[in-house]
């Protein structure tokens, strides 16, 4: 784990680097930031894809890239520019598909260039599935999943970070018939980290990525994972235990 930009990556060797000696590879690595869908697009349809990404790697190659930063792909409705993910383990369909990822990967991989992506830990879209079954029942086994509460009043030492479209870090669910919690905009409810299941959940999201090949994931938002009264519910310790669990 490192830090990076104020945020945090999980990194590791993919099988065609040296070993363990090069597992700090990223602290002299030349990224290159690419959004998806705005790089090179394969088939007309106006959008950006991984096949255009493969069609343009050895063009990054020539610029003297060692590391390619992919911004989040996955599915996603998009209100947020794809940090709202409405499905951990997938891609965003207008990218192309898993196994147009995996190929990218190899290929970057056999032209010596590392890739890393984005993995947005602290909340999801109000539109994945595990919202959906957490706010349809109090019995759901889903719903702490999430931070809900009776009242607004809770954690009132913590920012509100969009101060010109949220009034609140607290959002009323008529559905649920509680308020939910979001550090950033009300259609993205923060992950209950306090919740065993979650902290397994994104564990397993991250095997399953760097499975894939990826060699480092940043992530995002890490700050935020926890709540507790009395502080500004950023950078708590909790939250500092849970990464070293994840390294």
């Amino acid at each position: 784990m490192v830090s990076l930009a104020g945020h945090d990556a999980v990194s590791r060797a993919h099988s065609g680097a040296p070993g363990p000696d090069d597992l700090l590879w990223f602290k002299d690595a030349i990224l290159y930031e690419v959004h998806v869908k705005a790089f090179f697009d394969s088939n007309d349809d106006g959008i950006g894809d991984f096949r255009g990404l493969i069609e343009k790697l050895d063009y990054l190659q020539d610029l003297g890239v060692t590391a390619i930063w992919i911004l989040p792909t996955y599915p996603s409705p998009l209100r947020d520019d794809g940090y709202d993910i409405s499905d951990y383990m997938n891609i965003q369909p207008a990218y192309g598909t898993l196994d147009d990822f995996q190929q990218f990967v190899e290929a970057a991989h056999s032209r010596g260039l590392r890739v890393l992506t984005e993995l947005v830990m602290n909340h999801s879209s109000d539109q994945h599935p595990w919202f959906q079954a957490a706010r349809s029942s109090p019995s759901s086994p889903y719903r702490d999943y999430y931070v809900w509460s009776d009242t607004d009043e809770r954690y009132r030492d913590a920012r509100v970070i969009f101060t010109d479209t949220e009034p609140s870090n607290w959002t009323w669910d008529p559905r649920a018939r509680q308020y939910f919690w979001h550090r950033f905009f009300s259609h993205q409810p923060d992950l209950n980290f306090d919740n065993p299941a979650v902290q397994e959940e994104m564990i397993r999201i991250l095997r399953f990525w760097l499975d894939k090949g990826v060699d480092g994931l940043r992530l995002d938002a890490i700050p935020y994972l926890f709540e507790r009264e009395g502080t500004n519910c950023e950078n708590l310790p909790e939250g500092h235990e849970y990464l070293r669990k994840v390294r």
